[in-house]
């Protein structure tokens, strides 16, 4: 893994319920929020959100993508099975980048993050767009590969192909990511001692 100081997950797009994710990419999802809370891992939410009279949701209509993430659509909530703690930051934005517009920098200032673990999607959208600002902003990436999802097999090889191309080691499995976690976790015996 690409971790060098404090690491955040970022939970980016994972939407729509149960209709985007097949049920084990979902479950791999919760798995790592649950180990990156046990581990004392700070969970950041990231949701785009669009007013249903589309007035924020600027060039988006211009590609191949039609009216999306729509407030109050159901397809627009976060999946099933994630949900913030109330301690969690859940930032809501109107762009692909998870940083354009948003209080992103902020939150990963004051958690002083240096390191991302990314999952969620689209891997060449949301994904793609959050990686190459987090990079251009020196942060280092751990991409969870089996975690994201891209808008067909081709566009989420390509992406992870552009992601690669930025840091040579920011493509991560799950069981990477959750060996990782695992090795930060305090033995409960050591705990008050």
């Amino acid at each position: 893994m690409n971790i060098h100081g404090k690491t955040a997950l970022l939970v980016v797009d994972f939407q729509g319920g149960d209709n985007v994710y097949d049920p084990e990419q979902l479950r791999k999802a919760i798995a790592l929020v649950e180990k990156s809370r046990a581990a004392g891992v700070p969970v950041v939410w990231v949701q785009e959100v669009h007013k249903p009279h589309l007035i924020d949701i600027g060039r988006e209509l211009d590609g191949s993508e039609g009216p999306h993430c729509i407030e109050g659509d159901p397809a627009t909530e976060l999946a099933r099975g994630l949900v913030p703690t109330p301690d969690e930051f859940h930032i809501r934005k109107r762009r692909y980048s998870s940083f354009f517009g948003t209080e992103l920098d902020i939150v990963l200032k004051a958690h002083d993050v240096d390191t991302l673990v990314m999952i969620g999607g689209f891997t060449d959208i949301c994904i793609l767009y959050t990686a190459v600002d987090a990079h251009q902003r020196d942060l280092h990436l751990n991409v969870v590969t089996d975690v994201v999802s891209g808008s067909s097999p081709q566009a989420h090889d390509d992406a992870l192909k552009m992601i690669h191309y930025l840091q040579h080691r920011s493509l991560v499995t799950s069981d990477q990511a959750l060996d990782w976690l695992e090795n930060r976790l305090v033995p409960a015996e050591t705990m008050g001692a």
